[in-house]
Formats: C-alpha cells, sequence, structure tokens
C-alpha cells in the first residue's frame, strides 16, 4: 500500500477512533497486547533478520537498541497494559466559566486526529507509539527506520490481528512499507492529513522534519545531556550517579555525554571517576569509558584530548567529555551554550548551587542529585512515551497521553447573539 493510501485511510478512520468508549479502547490495547506475546516467534524471527543486516553496519550499543529478545517482547505487552490503568485523556472538562453574555463555556480535550511517527532502530516504539496514540483517541501512522523494518512490521501484524480479533478497524494503527526518504517527504508535506509528525531518533533526523514539515512536528530525541559535580558533592553520590548517567544504556537519549566538575573537587573526584569507569570496568570484561578531557582535566587524569566538538555531540556510545570549571555559574553557562534542552543534572550538598542550577539551566529535566535517565515516560508515571520533547510549545519533557490530545471550546447558550 502507497504512503498516499495509508494516509488517506488514516483520515477516514480517525473519527471512528475518537468516538470510541475508555472501555473500548482499553479492550482493544488487551487485545494487541496478547497478540503481541502470541506473536513473539515470528517478532522475534523478524528482528534477527534486522539485526544480521545491521551487523557491522551500526555500532554494538545500536545493536543493543535494535535487538529484541523475550523479555522485551514480554515488556513491550506489559507497557501496553502499563496505558490500559492510565486515566483516559479524552472529554476531559478543562475548565468552565459562565461569560457576561449568560453563556457556558466549557474546554474540553480531544484527540489531534492523526499522529505520524518517524523514528529509526527501536522496535519498542513501534508498540509504545501506537499503545500511546489508540489509547489518547489518535490514528497513528508509524514510519521506522529501515534497519527495524522486519521487527516494525512483525510487532504492527501483531497489534492488528488484536483490532481484527476485536472487531476494530485495523486502520488505527499504521506502518509505512516505504522506508525511502520519499515516504518522509510524503509524510512531512501531508498538510489536511497528518494533525501531528513526531520525529523520534537522532539529530539528523529531527532537523529534516524541522526544517522541512509542512505539517505541525514538535522536536524530540537529541540529548547532550551533562551531569555537573560541585564543590560540595558527595564523592560516592557523584560516582554512582555519573556511572549510572553514562553506562547504564549509552545508547539512548537521556544517557550521559557531558561531564562538568568544580575545580575545588577536581583532584579527588576525577581519578576515582577514572577508576570506576575506566580502570575498574575493564578489569570486570565490560567496555571501558573513552574520556575526552579538556586541558584542565588532562592535567590530573590521561584521557583523549577534547576538542570543542565533543561538547556538541551525542555519542550514544562509551565516550564522556569532560570538562573542569571554575563555579555553578560556569557550569550553567556551557550548558546553555552546548546543550540540546533535554536533561541535565547537578550533584551539590549545597542548596544554594542546586537551586542556582534549577533556576538557570533551561531543560526539559533538571535534576538535583540524581541520574539523567529518569527522564522517561514510565519513570515519570506516564505509562510509555512518544518521545522526549525539547522544545516549549505544546509539549515539553517525556510525551504521554496529555500530549496527544488538544482542546476544544464548547459554548452553550439560550439565544443570545452579539
Amino acid at each position: 500500500m502507497t504512503t498516499k493510501e495509508i494516509l488517506s485511510k488514516a483520515v477516514n478512520t480517525k473519527y471512528a477512533l475518537a468516538s470510541l468508549s475508555s472501555e473500548e479502547k482499553n479492550r482493544a490495547l488487551g487485545l494487541m497486547a496478547d497478540e503481541i506475546e502470541k506473536s513473539s516467534g515470528a517478532i522475534l524471527a523478524a528482528n534477527l533478520k534486522d539485526v544480521e543486516a545491521a551487523r557491522g553496519n551500526i555500532s554494538d550499543v545500536m545493536i543493543d537498541r535494535l535487538a529484541l529478545s523475550e523479555s522485551r517482547i514480554a515488556d513491550m505487552a506489559a507497557g501496553v497494559r502499563n496505558v490500559i490503568a492510565l486515566p483516559d485523556p479524552v472529554g476531559r472538562t478543562l475548565s468552565k466559566k459562565t461569560t457576561a453574555d449568560g453563556l457556558l463555556l466549557y474546554k474540553v480535550s480531544v484527540p489531534l486526529g492523526v499522529v505520524a511517527i518517524i523514528y529509526e532502530s527501536r522496535p519498542n516504539v513501534t508498540s509504545d507509539a501506537a499503545a500511546l496514540c489508540l489509547k489518547s483517541g489518535n490514528v497513528c501512522i508509524l514510519r521506522g527506520g529501515k534497519e527495524a523494518y522486519n521487527s516494525s512490521k512483525a510487532i504492527v501484524n501483531a497489534m492488528r490481528e488484536g483490532l481484527l480479533k476485536g472487531g476494530f478497524p485495523q486502520d488505527f494503527v499504521n506502518i509505512i512499507d516505504d522506508i525511502t526518504r520519499q515516504s518522509a517527504s510524503e509524510l512531512m508535506a501531508a498538510r489536511g492529513q497528518v494533525d501531528l509528525l513526531i520525529p523520534r531518533g537522532g539529530a539528523g533526523l529531527i532537523r529534516a522534519c524541522v526544517e522541512n514539515a509542512l505539517v505541525p512536528c514538535i522536536e524530540t530525541g537529541t540529548g547532550i545531556c551533562s551531569v555537573y559535580v560541585d564543590k560540595s558533592a558527595d564523592i560516592q553520590k557523584a560516582l554512582n550517579i555519573v556511572e549510572n548517567a553514562k553506562t547504564q544504556r549509552p545508547s539512548v537519549c537521556n544517557a550521559q555525554e557531558t561531564l562538568l566538575v568544580h575545580k575545588d573537587i577536581a583532584d579527588e573526584f576525577l581519578p576515582a571517576l577514572k577508576k570506576r569507569l575506566c580502570d575498574d570496568r575493564a578489569a570486570a570484561g565490560k567496555v571501558p569509558v573513552e574520556l575526552r578531557v579538556d586541558e584542565a582535566a588532562g592535567r590530573i587524569i590521561d584521557g583523549t584530548p577534547a576538542t570543542e566538538q565533543d561538547f556538541d555531540t551525542e555519542f550514544l556510545d562509551y565516550i564522556l567529555a569532560i570538562k573542569v570549571v571554575n563555579d555553578v555559574k560556569e557550569a550553567a553557562e556551557h550548558i546553555g551554550k552546548h546543550s540540546t534542552h533535554h536533561s541535565e543534572a547537578i550533584v551539590t550538598e549545597d542548596k544554594e548551587a542546586a537551586d542556582y542550577f534549577t533556576g538557570h539551566v533551561d531543560s526539559a529535566a533538571v535534576y538535583v542529585n540524581a541520574s539523567t535517565r529518569f527522564t522517561d515516560g514510565g519513570m515519570f508515571g506516564l505509562g510509555c512515551e512518544m518521545g522526549i520533547s525539547t522544545q516549549k510549545l505544546h509539549a515539553r519533557g517525556p510525551m504521554g497521553l496529555e500530549e496527544l490530545n488538544s482542546y476544544k471550546y464548547v459554548v452553550i447558550g439560550n439565544g443570545q447573539v452579539r
């Protein structure tokens, strides 16, 4: 089926989905989750094709993003079921008032309509996006990357089978079969058909959508996330946070890419950090982190000399750019210059420093004494997420059900004229 045909079917189906009750949507989601589990074998077989084709062409950490397992498929189904438990965002009365003319004015939440998602090599995005769109009353059009096409197609086939068994239109959930740039361009240009376009992937994809889309577009995902270790920081707490933010899953957008360290604590902290991230990991048979150090840090620990570009790079790998700063003000200024406004953290025992940091760092999520890895819809209690919005209009931070609704005014009168 062509992209244009899928767009047409989506538009024709959106009113049917918008009119479903909460109970009907939850039943559809339950059937979708069941079929994901029942289709585990077919999904794993399709994923194996993707992984074998990608091996040698992308890094090992990106292979980890792509690869599925029985447990990851079970997690996908659980993610869909988690959405069932969330409150339905559609039809909520957001405000109510009576005007001077006696009109009763209701502000009511409504679905956006057709939501298109362009994403890269993370198959779990397929089920997350479909579940959130359906619960929020939106028809979804999924356009995955070529690396994960077979996996995404198998997941969509399972979810559409669930819809079919429940007597629901299968066109509530759609996938684009054309994985060339042409299909992405068609979605970007689909004015009057696509109500919201969400790119979820690397900087190149997001930039292409933001610069070229003729439909409303949310800027998501790119994460040059920083952790600043203040002079008052608890050393062990800081080591734990940095290790988690950098190494727990380096291929995701909320992983740390930059470390800023106060000059007064650098002599003590940096050698301990190198031992933790490099020496200890190597001794344990794990991938050691490559440290890219500025001049001041390089006088304390060995590492690759950092370039200015390193502080503007989302590595998505076991690489960490390190800079020594004079104070929290310089740390905030550095983040303001280099950040993608995703997630930043300060490790400090000084409330004044924490307050300065949270007040002057303009990112979607700002942490005090916690890892940036918590910027996630599930961690924030939103179920799964559509992506992390790094812009300010309409949605910011993890995008859940509420961010996939708009609103309209319902005005009740009794013959009033103006």
